[in-house]
């Protein structure tokens, strides 16, 4: 590749991620998931329409999965486990058994439906089993739903992608006559457990490393975060167990341990999980070639009506009855069980092993992820008020988020007393810092203060204060002042000019 090529790639690159952000947004605003968007990215560069060839499916597999490992990363690191602690058993015997059931019912339509044989039509269940997280709560974060809802979706989301790769690999592999049922318990029993094992180490071992090594920079905590989500990822892949239950529990389980500068590993992480989102769904955008999908929409709608309609009610109801989960509940959740990148990425391994009819089956199932999202999306906040779950009056739960200071317009400063300052035995009040400036905290011997006008400082206090950086300068310098000659610094005539006295930080 010469620099001119580099150029125009990165050129065209950073034109699609940002015409991809700006279809993020815009699909916020009117209610939909950002997936389809992206989609439509792909499908507009692509061959038919700008003409930007791309028909390798191994390449697109191998690139797909590894976003969505990514993106499991991130969707563990911002998991809490305290919201989803007590839907474990539900949300596995869903993620487990409720693929099962779903399986078999969708292939079982597919089979008398479209007059599928039976190893295309499990196929084509198997693929389209997995529900999507990051589809179903583009819509319903700003929903009031109950925790447990809420919570047992985003279980399950996170624990069922696994046991649907392992189905679609098995079925992708037999060529000619299907496994026996022992034989896929049995890969689906191994995967998981040496998988999910691997993850739970890995994640151990990254708490362990990230609290006792000390970085020399706060940038690469982050980094080796989803570092350890990816390496427990790879590990679990090399001895041929699940690689995406390995990355999620890694990432569940350093998510939730008290770790040095967690809001930068968390902001990390959803950037991380954007761009890998981005970037799958434009690759697969640019996959299907768009003058061959009109051929799949019929049989793409017949698959989802038996999916949404039967196959995803049954397996709700079959697995959550047990645990007694009131009939609203189990009707939203079938429901809002919509699909996403994962079926599109499974519907490459057929083609990759040379299966007869999946070019067919990844048109039905790209088709029928994009006609049931716009169907599903759009109205979840309507059904789950008719179910009763969302009240017109009720008041949503209170959301506390962190905001950068760059968005706030201000800037954050740290000033150490050292032995010898001026500062020590000032009050807050008598500072005079220029407005809007304020003394937020102060740490003394590893205690935070939260300051008030008659506080007084001591040597060896660390401040830390919010200022504009209109007024940041100003600040700076009655710092340096106060800590050279003291509360009347002004008086002295010392005006703060920069120097080696005193430390400002920000």
């Amino acid at each position: 590749m010469t620099l001119q090529e580099l150029y125009l790639a990165l050129l065209v690159g950073g034109a699609v991620l940002l015409a991809s952000i700006a279809a993020a947004r815009m699909a916020h605003r009117i209610g939909l998931p950002g997936l389809l968007l992206f989609l439509a990215v792909g499908v507009i560069l692509g061959e038919d329409v700008l003409g930007l060839e791309f028909d390798d499916a191994g390449l697109a597999q191998s690139l797909g999965i590894a976003a969505l490992a990514v993106i499991l990363v991130e969707g563990g690191l911002t998991t809490q486990w305290t919201d989803v602690r007590r839907l474990l058993l539900p949300a596995g015997v869903l993620a487990t058994v409720g693929v099962a059931v779903s399986v078999m019912v969708t292939a079982a339509g597919a089979h008398w439906l479209l007059g599928m044989d039976w190893h295309l039509a499990l196929l084509l269940g198997a693929i389209v089993s997995s529900t999507d997280a990051a589809a179903v709560f583009a819509v319903l974060r700003a929903l009031p739903l109950p925790q447990k809802v809420s919570g047992l979706l985003e279980a399950e989301s996170g624990f069922n992608d696994a046991p649907t790769i392992i189905l679609v690999l098995v079925f992708s592999t037999a060529a000619e006559d299907l496994p026996d049922a022992a034989h896929i318990v049995g890969n689906v029993v191994y995967q998981l457990g040496v998988g999910g094992a691997l993850g739970l180490a890995m994640g151990r071992l990254g708490v362990a490393a990230l609290r006792h090594i000390a970085l020399p920079a706060t940038g690469l905590y982050p980094l080796a975060t989803v570092g350890f989500g990816i390496i427990a990822f790879a590990a679990a892949g090399a001895v041929n167990a699940s690689g995406i239950i390995a990355a999620y529990l890694a990432a569940l389980v350093l998510g939730n341990a008290k770790l040095p500068h967690r809001a930068a590993i968390r902001s990390f992480a959803e950037g991380t999980g954007w761009l890998a989102q981005i970037g799958l769904f434009v690759m697969l955008g640019l996959l299907v070639t768009p003058r061959e999908l009109p051929s799949a929409v019929l049989p793409a709608v017949a698959v989802g009506l038996v999916l949404v309609l039967a196959a995803r009610p049954v397996s709700v109801l079959a697995c959550l009855l047990p645990f007694r989960l009131p009939w609203r509940e189990q009707a939203f959740i079938s429901w809002a069980g919509l699909r996403g990148a994962v079926p599109i990425v499974l519907a490459t391994f057929p083609i990759v092993e040379g299966v007869s009819g999946a070019i067919d089956v990844l048109n039905i199932v790209f088709v029928l992820v994009v006609l049931f999202t716009l169907l599903q999306g759009p109205s979840l906040p309507a059904v789950a008020r008719r179910l009763g779950l969302v009240r017109p009056d009720a008041l949503r739960e209170v959301q506390v988020e962190t905001a950068p200071l760059d968005v706030l317009d201000a800037d954050l400063l740290t000033v150490i007393i050292p032995p010898g300052s001026r500062l020590k035995g000032v009050a807050v009040f008598e500072l005079r810092l220029p407005p809007p400036t304020m003394l937020t905290l102060i740490v003394r011997g590893g205690v935070t203060i939260v300051p008030r006008q008659d506080t007084v400082l001591r040597t060896g206090d660390e401040l830390l204060l919010i200022t504009t950086p209109k007024v940041r300068e100003a600040a700076e310098r009655r710092l340096r002042a106060v800590g050279r000659r003291g509360k009347l610094a002004r008086w002295f005539g010392e005006q703060g000019d920069p120097g080696p006295t005193g430390r400002v930080t920000g």
